[in-house]
């Protein structure tokens, strides 16, 4: 088929098109009307939740509610909303609760304690690794990437629990700490061993992700200035300290504000280990205390509370690179 047929066909489908769009009816408001499944599904799933938590945080949940929240006879028939729960207002004393909740305190301890731990941790291998994979020298790059990706795929609980079977007592580290003649750790019992045991699992579930990030980030800087930074005499640590990092500094603030999201959110790891006998007190995350409280003593009033403040925690931890940025 000549060119000159394809563009004589494709002007004549553009005038068909054009001539049926002229006689569709003109409808007001059509463009809202195709977008309002999106913004139903936003209002159902995402904002009416957020908004019903702040709402919730500042009321005492007291069951199930037994009177509708709204009713109208038709007539025969009775038209009724139902009343989600049965609420009293408390005001703020939910917040004033857990400024002296000591259990909150020692959770929100724990968790900023993995939190210093391991994002420093996984961001400098990542960086570390996506260096190593970015250079002309590296082989098998792409085996690399896929070992590394694998964790990412891995279950949270699947790979939770195989950690638990390699750090029990009589398990794959013992013989491994016993063949190098060391003492093995207590990692399930001792409350401090266990709380660094959650970090290492982090680390080791992240830290592809986020190479493969980086490694992205890598891929876009141009060679002209590592040439133009060789011309002027750079080491190879100068070139990675002033040309590197600051071209990769929004791939890192990317990398430091997900870290932060995922970080403050950990519940399947505390979840396991301490099924597996490790020392709550030392184990329990800000999240797995959300979950006793609202869900387990349906204490949702107070539930809330604590979801607000660790929502407000998380994002002013994730302005911090990005204003650094």
């Amino acid at each position: 088929m000549s060119s000159e047929l394809i563009v004589q066909l494709s002007d004549r489908l553009r005038f068909q098109r054009q001539r049926f769009k002229e006689t569709l009816p003109s409808i007001p408001g059509t463009p809202y009307l195709f977008l309002s499944p999106f913004f139903l599904l936003f209002f159902a799933f995402l904002a009416f939740p957020i908004f019903y938590t702040v709402y919730l945080s500042f009321f005492t949940y007291q069951g199930v509610a037994e009177q509708p929240l709204f009713w109208m006879q038709i007539g025969d028939s009775i038209v009724t909303i139902p009343r989600i729960a049965s609420l009293e207002f408390v005001g703020l004393r939910n917040y004033e609760r857990l400024l002296s909740d000591g259990v909150f305190h020692q959770a929100l301890f724990n968790t900023a304690y993995v939190f210093a731990i391991e994002v420093p941790l996984y961001v400098g291998l990542a960086i570390g690794l996506a260096v190593m994979l970015n250079a002309g020298f590296t082989r098998f790059k792409g085996v690399f990437r896929s070992i590394m990706l694998l964790p990412v795929s891995a279950n949270t609980v699947a790979y939770s629990v195989v950690f638990v079977v390699i750090v029990a007592e009589g398990g794959l580290l013992d013989l491994f700490f016993q063949l190098l003649g060391l003492t093995p750790i207590d990692w399930l019992s001792n409350g401090f061993w266990s709380r660094n045991l959650m970090a290492f699992m982090a680390t080791w579930r992240w830290t592809g992700y986020n190479m493969i990030i980086i490694l992205a980030g890598l891929q876009t800087i141009s060679e002209s200035l590592y040439e133009a930074a060789e011309i002027d005499g750079a080491s190879r640590f100068e070139k990675f300290r002033y040309v590197t990092i600051p071209q990769l500094k929004p791939v890192l603030v990317f990398v430091l504000v997900m870290s932060t999201i995922g970080g403050f959110k950990k519940f399947s790891e505390p979840t396991i280990l301490i099924g597996a006998g490790a020392p709550i007190k030392e184990t329990r995350t800000v999240v797995y205390y959300i979950y006793e409280i609202a869900f387990q003593n349906l204490q949702l009033g107070y539930g809330s509370a604590l979801t607000v403040v660790l929502v407000c925690i998380v994002i002013g931890l994730s302005l911090i690179p990005l204003k650094v940025n």
